[in-house]
């Protein structure tokens, strides 16, 4: 007779008394789906399909890919990943000479498992050329009244946090909220040049009894206070669209055009959760190298591993137009608009957990 267990038992996704449960949930994601197709329809984008296999899935610190091994006619194999984003296939086909370009697809991010977060998810990612970045944040929140409208929702909702999709938006810059929700004065640790000041914003911490540890650097404390202390305040009662990052945490944004000690980035959080991230984006190759390096030295630190560069984006950046572009996690958006609480609730068939 096998041990009790403490644990209750979950029946399985595919149980049709359980899926008869989800099954509604399942359809609205679909209308959500179907009517965002025609909003890129309705206004001339091309919907494009970037393959998941890459040389390089992504160059950020804190972006873990999944690695396989691709073995050729020959019998050698060659790392590849399945990528954490289609951004570099769709910068390419900018440069290429697209214009307006959209995806709907699978991306894979590893080391990430919980109530929002799925190894294998559904990403709408699109870019304007020629268009400034208020024109994406502008998509984002009709994206938010499209999947309202679709689930008949008057209001968003992720456990006790509602916001009103249709209400006027709040635009919010980081430093700004980590001076409202954090007592944080970033800019004071910062130089004119967006160079920072980790030891300045420790002690900023610990003068408000914030914890700090041994060892930091300033990007993860900056991690760490939006996190713990900005973000749960952001998106409640309306939408939240959290502007201008410090240089320093935008590798692949352009600097604001008033201040270098920011850049064009935004988020957009509703109910407190982070929905999508958006760039004017960074077009100069050399400095984007610079940036990926930094970056894929610092992974190493931390984590024991680097991935290498796509020098076919690189080499094709300075063929790319001024452009701006925008990064959605759509099952989160259908999350909100049906309420669910899981983010496997709203997925057709979750990838299996792993067995106790």
């Amino acid at each position: 007779m096998p041990p009790a267990s403490s644990t209750p038992q979950v029946s399985p996704w595919w149980t049709p008394s359980v899926h008869e449960d989800r099954r509604p949930i399942l359809l609205a994601r679909n209308r959500i789906e179907a009517a965002i197709r025609a909003y890129f329809a309705a206004h001339e984008f091309i919907l494009v399909d970037p393959p998941g296999l890459q040389r390089s899935p992504g160059n950020e610190t804190h972006l873990h890919a999944f690695a396989t091994s691709a073995i050729g006619n020959d019998g050698l194999g060659e790392t590849l990943y399945l990528h954490t984003s289609p951004e570099f296939s769709m910068k390419k086909l900018l440069a290429a000479g697209e214009r307006r370009i959209a995806s709907i697809g699978h991306v894979w991010r590893n080391r990430e498992r919980g109530a929002l977060h799925h190894p294998e998810f559904t990403m709408l990612e699109w870019y304007r050329a020629n268009e400034p970045y208020d024109a994406v944040i502008a998509d984002c929140i009709e994206m938010l009244r499209i999947a309202a409208r679709e689930t008949g929702a008057a209001r968003l909702r992720y456990r006790d946090r509602e916001a009103d999709p249709f209400a006027e938006p709040e635009r919010l810059s980081v430093v700004d909220a980590f001076s409202r929700h954090a007592g944080i004065d970033l800019f004071g640790t910062m130089n004119g040049e967006g160079e920072t000041d980790a030891e300045a914003l420790a002690a900023q911490m610990r003068a408000r009894g914030l914890a700090v540890p041994a060892e930091f650097t300033w990007s993860y404390l900056f991690s760490r206070i939006l996190v713990e202390k900005v973000e749960p305040n952001l998106g409640l009662g309306r939408i939240t669209v959290l502007d201008r990052y410090p240089a320093a945490e935008a590798a692949l944004a352009r600097r604001a055009a008033d201040d270098r000690r920011v850049s064009e980035r935004f988020e957009l959080y509703a109910c407190g959760v982070e929905l999508a991230n958006g760039f004017g984006e960074l077009t100069d190759a050399n400095e984007q190298r610079r940036r990926f390096m930094l970056e894929m030295a610092e992974k190493e630190r931390l984590y024991d591993e680097r991935y290498p560069l796509d020098e076919d984006l690189l080499a094709a950046l300075p063929l790319m137009p001024d452009t701006s572009g925008v990064a959605l996690g759509f099952d989160r958006l259908v999350m909100l608009a049906t309420g669910a609480a899981r983010i496997d609730q709203v997925l057709w068939v979750p990838v299996a957990e792993r067995l106790p």
